[in-house]
C-alpha cells in the first residue's frame, strides 16, 4: 500500500512528483547546445509544475532569464524573491504597468498602443521601462505587423530619447516547431532579419534579439541570436520528435487505488457503458478524473499502470475518478497507480497521454488541478564544471 505525500495531516488521492533534478539537468543540457543566454518559460504555474521552484532551480542550473505570460505572474516571481531578469509578453494596452516597471520586469511590445501606454505607466512609476519590441514575422498572432513596424521602432527611439524606456530586446516566434528544417521557420527567420535592419536604421541597439523556441533551440541553431526562449524542454519533453537533446522528464502522476471489484463477463463500465467486460475480470476504481488533469478524450486509448504493467482505462473519463481494467492482476486497494511518468518503468509518458488524447503535453501539464498534490524531489550535490553543485 502506498501512501502519497501530504500536508497538515491531510493525504491528497493524487500526486504530482516533480523532479527538480531533472528539471535541473534539462536546464543544464539545454544551456550547452548554444552559445546564446537561456531564458526559461514558468508561465502557468511552470507548466504545472510550480513557477518559484522551477524558477530556482533553472537559475542554479545556469539559465539567465525566465519568461511569464501576464504581469500576475512576473509579481508573484518578484513576491517569492525572485530577482532574475522577467520578460513578460501578453498584455491589453490600457493595463496599469507602472507596478511591473517598478518591479524591473522587462515587457514585451507588440503594437504602437502598447508602447504608449508602457511609457506613460513608465512616467508614473518614475523608473525607466526595459522594453522587448515584438515583430510578428508569421505567427499571425502577436507583434506589431509589417505596415506597423516602421511607426513603432521610430516611437521606440523617440521615447528612449527621453528616457521613458530602453529597448533592451526584439524579438519574434515561430509558427513551426515540430520538423528540424520547417519551411516556414526559414521564411520567418528572413522577415525577421528584415525587422531588425530596419530597427537598426532607425537608431536602436538591442542587446538581446531573440527568435528560438525549445524546437529551434534544439534544432535550428542559426535562430539562436542572443536569447533562446525554451518552454517544454525545460520539463523534460524532446521538442523535436526524431532528434533527442538528452532532456529528462520531470514529473510523475500518480494516484492509488481507492477500491477493486470482480465483475462477470458483460458487464458495462461508466456513462453510457462505452466499455463492457469481455470475460470475468477485476475492476479497480482510481480516484482521478478531468477535474485533476486527467483527459476525457483520452478514454478508450488511454492506459495507466499497475502492478507492474499496463492496464486499460475502462470506460469515460468522469470529473473525479476513472475505471481500471486489471484483469486477473492481484491489486489490492491502496495499490500505486502510475498515471504518467519518465517512462523507465515501462509506465506511460506524458507525450503518449497527448496522443491518446489529441493535443500536446503543454495542455496534459497545465490541466493538472490544484487538488493533486505536489512533491519536490531536490536537485542532488554533484560536481559540474569544476563546482559544487548542492541542494535546491
Amino acid at each position: 500500500m502506498i501512501k502519497l505525500g501530504g500536508a497538515g495531516g491531510l493525504t491528497p488521492l493524487a500526486e504530482a512528483v516533480v523532479d527538480l533534478d531533472a528539471i535541473a539537468h534539462n536546464a543544464r543540457t539545454l544551456s550547452g547546445r548554444t552559445g546564446a543566454e537561456l531564458l526559461a518559460v514558468v508561465k502557468a504555474d511552470g507548466f504545472g509544475h510550480g513557477a518559484l521552484p522551477v524558477a530556482r532551480t533553472v537559475l542554479a542550473a545556469g539559465a539567465r532569464w525566465l519568461g511569464v505570460t501576464s504581469r500576475a505572474e512576473a509579481l508573484a516571481l518578484r513576491a517569492g524573491r525572485v530577482d532574475a531578469p522577467v520578460l513578460c509578453w501578453l498584455h491589453a494596452e490600457d493595463e496599469d504597468f507602472a507596478p511591473v516597471v517598478a518591479a524591473r520586469i522587462d515587457l514585451s511590445v507588440p503594437s504602437v498602443a502598447h508602447l504608449r501606454g508602457i511609457a506613460a505607466g513608465a512616467a508614473r512609476a518614475g523608473v525607466r521601462a526595459e522594453v522587448h519590441l515584438k515583430v510578428d514575422t508569421g505567427l499571425s498572432r502577436n507583434g506589431a505587423s509589417d505596415e506597423e513596424w516602421p511607426e513603432l521602432v521610430r516611437l521606440a527611439r523617440g521615447f528612449q530619447n527621453v528616457g521613458r524606456i530602453r529597448v533592451r530586446g526584439l524579438w519574434s516566434h515561430l509558427a513551426g516547431g515540430e520538423l528540424p528544417a520547417d519551411p516556414r521557420d526559414t521564411a520567418q527567420l528572413r522577415r525577421f532579419g528584415r525587422a531588425l535592419a530596419l530597427a537598426r536604421t532607425a537608431g536602436l541597439a538591442p542587446e538581446l534579439v531573440h527568435l528560438a523556441n525549445s524546437a529551434a533551440l534544439v534544432g535550428r541553431p542559426e535562430t539562436h541570436f542572443d536569447l533562446v526562449r525554451a518552454g517544454i524542454a525545460v520539463y523534460g519533453v524532446e521538442p523535436l520528435p526524431g532528434l533527442p537533446a538528452g532532456l529528462r522528464p520531470a514529473m510523475t502522476l500518480r494516484s492509488r487505488v481507492i477500491l477493486t471489484r470482480r465483475v462477470a463477463a458483460g458487464t458495462g463500465i461508466s456513462y453510457g457503458h462505452d466499455y463492457v467486460t469481455a470475460a470475468p475480470t477485476t475492476l479497480v476504481l482510481v480516484p482521478v478524473g478531468y477535474a485533476d488533469g486527467i483527459p476525457r478524450a483520452a478514454a478508450g486509448a488511454a492506459q495507466v499502470w499497475i502492478g507492474g504493467r499496463r492496464c486499460r482505462v475502462a470506460g469515460r473519463v468522469t470529473m473525479d475518478q476513472i475505471v481500471v481494467d486489471v484483469g486477473d492482476l492481484p491489486v489490492r486497494t491502496g495499490d500505486e497507480v502510475l498515471v504518467f511518468g519518465p517512462g523507465d518503468r515501462g509506465e506511460p509518458t506524458v507525450v503518449e497521454w497527448a496522443g491518446w488524447a489529441g493535443t500536446n503535453p503543454h495542455e496534459i501539464f497545465t490541466g493538472i488541478g490544484s487538488r493533486v498534490g505536489r512533491r519536490y524531489l531536490p536537485v542532488r550535490a554533484e560536481r559540474h564544471s569544476g563546482r559544487e553543485r548542492v541542494n535546491v
